[in-house]
């Protein structure tokens, strides 16, 4: 596509953008909504319109090669991921579920189940490609290290005992004698076709020629045949035409094209970067003297104007209020006095009150709310991203749709645009400047002119400097002493550090779930299918981790814990999170830290290693396998020894120092997590996802892949959909482990003679246990008692007394006619 084609993209995408902020930012402030349906579909509207502006956005932003654009479309391009991220707060809140499913407002937009999938901006990765690179040289190079450290002992003689001595001796020599028997059984077969055709007469040669122009003919014939047949399914559109799945030379030119495009991007972007450092030095040298003479010659004003009014000098505005700022803005000198005399009575006026006092307030506060809503309904929550949409969309409106750009083909950055930005930086640098030396120069015109009112002046000064108050007590740092490198090799040698696993969150297979919104019509919870999970963690995990402004303004998620039966996928689904980032993988599971660094201060220096590089390193994961060890209602005897609960208090304590600026994420996996107090496991993760077995769409997905990727070819001998529908219960990682079993290097290489057949699975199938009814209901049972499952529950049976309330209204009036 060219830059003109990205540049009508983004006007469709701002045009949209401009329609959903006048629905949200109304003139007059919509009514609250009391039905509680009508509300989640209006949610669920603009949820999915956002995600469509935000897929837009991202293409564009990733292939617009014109820099000052590209900052623009960025700024909108968080704003409208935090905002697609509010609305699935908003509707988490509002239908008590992780998992939406939305039918009708797709089939209203006329959109398909694939447009609901979150993309996942290139830029997360592609911006800082070389921190990422850094940073695996440097693990890697610490796992070489170590490996060099631990190769002695590995390379030392094991001790051997006699019956596997044996054992070894017995496999060498029947396999020597097996090799021989197989070379005597070639030679006596070649001697025995020798023979035979020595002993051929004209009769024979007749019928040989028969049966070997039938064999033949009916090869010939079946070719033709499957040819015929292949060409008619190509022609209905049942099949793909084998030319258009080899890259095709458009394709290919695409591709070429798309390369050159970031080239471009790279090219043009430090052209950017050096016209800001020659513009900035150029306004500095011309502009700067005369903007602090101007400052100057106003602030001097500012000072008699306030004499005149007042009968006093002022006192000048501190740096945190903004300085002189204070004075340009459009306010008399009496108001600006007065303002700033109310600033030091509010400071003054904050004091610590009682406890009794603050909590009768709290109480107070809580029953004007509780009334407010009941009078009120449903509204929409304040959010953190409208104002900045707005922004970005009033400097596409005023600025960029209707510029011409006729002059400059090859998108390159506008000068005027780098002075505009660049003079209003300038200006803030002078100001400081200005306000030192202007502050110095209301001192001495203070004590020339109102000597009298000396003393009142330092008591104020008194006043500021008592001000401060208490200081807040800092986390100390008990490493502080040592570099990040030190740190890191100490982490990788003891495994806390890990490379994470080359695996992106859409090789996490999945079909959409077509029943959800059948069975929520009749009072059936669904179970969510795997592209759910995946979408959920998309949401949750790699876009927050992925930019620092969604993660310090969007809904903060610091726990997020992974249910679900071995197989499924949790371990693959946090790989996945750190590859799509960028994320450094730290393992805090309680059989990794077995045994190491014992006693209470060893466990405190451990986690405080673990969550100070997690946030120099960020973003980071901190990954944390069954779970469930480290709230055991009762530890098992053969696991007391490793200590499983030794995290219990300390870990929770570290989760609350995670503020909205470190993006650091703790992702929990587990497997049974009934063995659990789910009380004290709730409280530490704030998002439970529930991973179940997948259906019968996602079977017959996975089946498919999996066998392509170990080599296997899908051919019409092999039934798909019955090895979907008898693998009912199995879980992904049950598959891979059958599909490595089947397809083996040597019956990839039979599969011309011999195509693969879903009889082959069965058997290697059916010795695994899968995960039955019974596992997959007590989950779904333990999932109900976690707070967001109980007041699903809860507003369903309320819900279920309302209609039977409203049925016996109906019944009474019945009656009485």
């Amino acid at each position: 596509m060219s830059q003109r084609a990205y540049n009508e993209m983004w006007a469709e995408a701002q045009l949209e953008l401009s329609c959903l902020l006048a629905e949200e930012l109304p003139v007059e402030p919509p009514r609250p909504e009391k039905d509680r349906v009508v509300f989640f579909q209006r949610l669920a509207m603009l949820y999915v319109r956002y995600i469509q502006v935000f897929r837009q956005l991202e293409e564009v932003y990733d292939l617009v090669v014109h820099p000052q654009k590209r900052r623009i479309i960025g700024t909108v391009l968080e704003a409208v991921m935090g905002r697609v991220l509010e609305l699935k707060n908003e509707m988490v809140e509002k239908e008590f579920s992780e998992y939406h499913y939305m039918d009708d407002v797709l089939h209203d937009l006329k959109r398909t189940p694939a447009d609901l999938e979150i993309p996942i901006p290139h830029y997360f990765l592609s911006e800082r490609n070389k921190e990422v690179q850094e940073r695996k040289t440097l693990l890697t190079d610490i796992l070489k290290l170590v490996e060099i450290n631990e190769s002695p002992e590995l390379l030392m003689a094991k001790e051997m005992s006699q019956e596997e001595a044996v054992k070894l001796i017995q496999v060498a020599e029947r396999a020597r004698q097996g090799r021989l028997r197989a070379k005597l059984n070639e030679e006596s077969r070649k001697m025995n076709q020798m023979q035979r055709t020595k002993d051929i007469g004209t009769v024979d040669i007749e019928l040989s020629a028969i049966c070997i122009q039938k064999v033949w003919r009916g090869y010939v014939e079946r070719k033709r045949t499957k040819i015929a047949r292949d060409e008619e399914m190509i022609l209905l559109g049942m099949s793909m035409d084998p030319k258009y799945q080899v890259p095709r030379p458009a394709e290919i030119s695409a591709q070429a094209s798309e390369a050159c495009t970031r080239f471009k991007q790279e090219e043009h972007e430090e052209a950017y970067q050096k016209s800001i450092v020659g513009v900035t030095n150029q306004l500095r040298e011309m502009e700067g003297h005369d903007i602090g003479k101007t400052m100057k010659e106003q602030i001097r004003q500012w000072f008699l104007e306030c004499r005149n009014s007042t009968g006093v000098f002022p006192d000048y505005p501190d740096e945190e209020d903004g300085g002189s700022a204070l004075i340009f803005a459009e306010k008399d000198p009496k108001q600006l006095m007065e303002e700033i005399a109310e600033k030091e009575e509010e400071d003054s006026s904050n004091k610590p009150k009682g406890k009794e006092e603050n909590k009768e307030k709290q109480k107070k506060d809580k029953a004007k709310n509780d009334e407010a809503e009941e009078e009120a309904g449903l509204k929409m929550l304040p959010s953190a991203f409208l104002s900045d949409l707005e922004v970005g969309n009033k400097a596409f409106v005023d600025f960029w749709k209707t510029r011409n750009e006729s002059e400059n083909f090859h998108q390159r950055h506008e000068v005027e645009l780098i002075k505009e930005e660049k003079r209003k930086d300038i200006e803030v640098e002078i100001r400081k400047q200005v306000d030192e030396q202007m502050r110095q120069e209301l001192a001495e015109w203070k004590l020339f002119v109102d000597k009298d009112k000396g003393g009142k002046t330092k008591a104020n000064a008194k006043k500021k400097g008592s001000k401060s108050g208490k200081k807040k007590k800092k986390e100390k740092d008990l490493t502080a002493d040592r570099t990040l490198e030190s740190l890191c090799q100490e982490l990788v040698e003891q495994g806390l550090l890990k490379q994470a696993n080359n695996v992106r969150l859409r090789d996490y297979l999945g079909d959409y779930s077509y029943l959800g919104t059948t069975l929520r019509q009749n009072d059936i919870e669904p179970m969510p299918s795997l592209s759910d999970v995946r979408q959920v963690l998309s949401l949750y995990a790699v876009l927050p981790l992925g930019s620092q402004a969604v993660h310090e303004k969007a809904p903060l998620i610091k726990a997020i814990l992974l249910a679900g039966p071995a197989g499924v996928g949790k371990k693959m689904l946090v790989h996945a999170v750190c590859q799509e980032t960028g994320a450094c993988l730290f393992d805090l599971s309680p059989l990794t830290t077995a045994g190491k660094y014992p006693g209470k201060s060893g466990l405190a220096m451990m986690l405080h290693m673990v969550f100070k590089v997690a946030r120099l390193l960020q973003p980071s994961v901190i990954w944390i396998e069954d779970a469930e060890k480290m709230f055991y209602k009762k530890v098992p005897k053969e696991e007391k020894e490793l200590d499983p609960k030794r995290l219990k208090k300390d870990l929770p304590k570290s989760l609350k120092l995670i503020k909205g600026e470190d993006r650091v994420l703790v992702i929990g996996t587990t497997k049974d997590p009934l063995s659990a107090d789910i009380k004290a496991l709730c409280k530490m993760y704030s998002k439970i996802l529930l991973i179940p077995r997948p259906d019968y769409g996602s079977r017959y997905i996975l089946w498919k892949h999996l066998i392509k990727k170990q080599g296997g070819e899908i051919t019409k001998a092999l039934d798909l959909s019955s090895l979907a529908k008898i693998s009912d219960g199995y879980t992904p990682g049950h598959m891979v482990q059958v599909i490595q079993t089947v397809v083996t290097k040597r019956r990839v290489l039979q599969q011309a003679n011999r195509p693969l057949t879903a009889a082959e699975f069965v058997a290697p199938l059916a010795k695994i246990d899968p995960v039955f009814q019974e596992e997959e209901e007590a989950l779904k049972n333990w999932y109900a008692k976690t707070p967001l499952g109980k007041k699903r529950i809860k507003a369903a049976t309320g819900k279920e007394e309302e209609e039977a309330a409203a049925k016996g209204k109906d019944a009474k009036k019945k009656g009485k006619k």
